[in-house]
């Protein structure tokens, strides 16, 4: 289905219209209360005339505007008015640090953003109550012609803006509606797991919920308990979407109650390890299917049975190659705003930084780690360089390395009479708590090659700090 980018028409034609498999009283949405389809365009139709209001729109498709919401009722009706006034939106995580989204706003320019003016609800919960605000930003229209803006973290340098416009989110769509066999069907149940704000809950748990008719549910506390009593209140077919972390989290703990209505799990993210795998299999008694994807493309490839694990088929409509010992994914425009980087993107190929072998007979292949430095800390990607530059920024510090080795560690060499307390409550201010350092350790000179580059070996590391400055997050 070729949709015009920032075309609005796509919002009620792909997702919120109701037809056959999806009829306007069945309940689109599930959070403290379900939502019908009906009562979701209404939510949409409210938010669009308060966007209106601010003045997007105006003149036409084609504004900007930039939501930093928690999973809510209130984010999803946001995010399909803003589409639905033709504007392209900006996703900021709302647990970034004010310093971060500052710095996001700078350089994103949206001449509107939506936040939260007041919010309920703890770290353990999967979505939150929000009253939100819209403030006028000295900003400027989308200068191309993409529906959704997300920043994700490179291997160097300052993050990237990612951008994909309503077709190729449709395109997305679309793929899981032909991966077929695992994928939640009409009249089934979706209890998501990821967030939305993020390429799998948005697209593989929200934007193909509402296409396809499958109820989205997001439970109210993201504990065992609490994502076994959102798989129970339901008796439809039931999807668990989530990342390794909540596997681990499912497959630990008192025995489950019986839940005749769950067909299974889909993990997005790294391969679950196979002890884990195991457990969670031999627990619940159903399949536990892996998803791989980027936020530049979204679905890139699964094996949704395991079957085949740990290969992976490329998904309907994608081409995944190997080129020096590199995953390469077909991808006809570079998914970033501003100069194309030809060793991200460069003539239909997208360079995914991950190692990876390709099976020349079935076209499956095998993912074997990072080629860059990004990390998944609690299911959420980290980039360590942009951590590492930020902490070699701070006033205390002058110089530093980042490692992970399980968790985020850090190696500072700090200036005359600071200390790694006054460090760790700066560098509080300026990242979001799951980017940070969880060990923090002193050293009195950083080891280097002969040529004076930073080393990143983490044995010479830990041998290089000062046991007395160590200090754990």
């Amino acid at each position: 289905m070729a949709t015009p980018a920032l075309d609005p028409s796509w919002v009620d034609d792909v997702l919120l219209a109701g037809r056959p498999g999806r009829p306007d009283a069945a309940p689109a949405l599930v959070l403290d209360t379900p939502i019908t389809r009906a009562e979701l365009r209404r939510l949409v139709e409210q938010r669009q005339a308060v966007l209106a209001a601010a003045g997007i729109g105006a003149n036409g498709p084609g504004d900007s505007v930039a939501i930093c919401l928690a999973p809510s009722l209130a984010f999803v009706a946001n995010l399909l008015a803003c589409w639905r006034l033709g504007a392209r939106a900006a996703l900021l995580d709302h647990r970034l640090t004010p310093y971060e989204i500052d710095q996001a706003l700078q350089r994103l320019a949206p001449q509107a953003v939506v936040s939260a003016k007041h919010a309920t609800g703890g770290p353990l919960r999967g979505f939150q109550d929000v009253q939100e605000r819209v403030a006028t930003y000295p900003g400027r229209p989308s200068d191309s012609p993409h529906a959704l803006v997300q920043l994700s973290s490179g291997s160097t340098g300052p993050s990237k803006v990612i951008a994909r416009t309503a077709a190729d989110l449709v395109e997305e769509v679309e793929r899981y509606v032909a991966i077929g066999a695992g994928v939640p069907q009409p009249g089934e149940r979706i209890v998501c797991l990821a967030s939305m704000v993020h390429v799998l809950g948005l697209v593989g748990g929200l934007l193909y919920g509402l296409h396809a008719g499958a109820e989205l549910v997001i439970p109210a506390r993201m504990t065992a308990d609490g994502i076994l009593a959102a798989v129970a209140a339901g008796t439809a077919p039931t999807t668990v979407l989530g990342v390794p972390f909540h596997i681990e989290l499912l497959s630990s703990g008192p025995t489950p109650p019986r839940l005749p209505q769950l067909t299974g799990m889909t993990t997005g993210g790294e391969l679950v390890r196979p002890a884990v795998y195991q457990t969670f299999v031999d627990r619940f008694g159903v399949r536990l299917g892996n998803m791989y994807g980027m936020t530049e493309v979204g679905v890139i490839a699964t094996d949704l049975f395991g079957e085949h694990r740990p290969a992976l088929t490329p998904a309907p409509g994608l081409r995944v190659r190997e080129e020096g010992g590199e995953l390469l994914v077909s991808l006809e425009a570079s998914p970033y705003l501003g100069l194309s980087d030809p060793t991200r993107w460069a003539d239909g190929w997208l360079h995914t930084r991950d190692a990876g072998t390709v099976d020349p007979d079935t076209g499956r292949f095998r993912i074997h780690g990072r080629n860059d430095s990004q990390v998944s800390v609690g299911g959420l990607k980290v980039d360590l360089t942009e951590v590492e530059h930020t902490l070699a920024a701070l006033p205390g510090v002058a110089s530093a390395v980042v490692t992970y080795e399980k968790a985020i560690e850090a190696y500072v060499m700090l200036r005359e009479d600071a200390t790694a307390e006054q460090v760790q409550a700066e560098l509080a201010t300026r990242l979001a708590a799951f980017k940070r350092p969880r060990v923090l350790r002193v050293v009195e000179q950083l080891p280097r090659t002969a040529t004076g580059k930073l080393v990143r070996d983490r044995t010479l590391l830990v041998a290089a700090s000062v046991k007395e400055g160590n200090t754990e997050a």
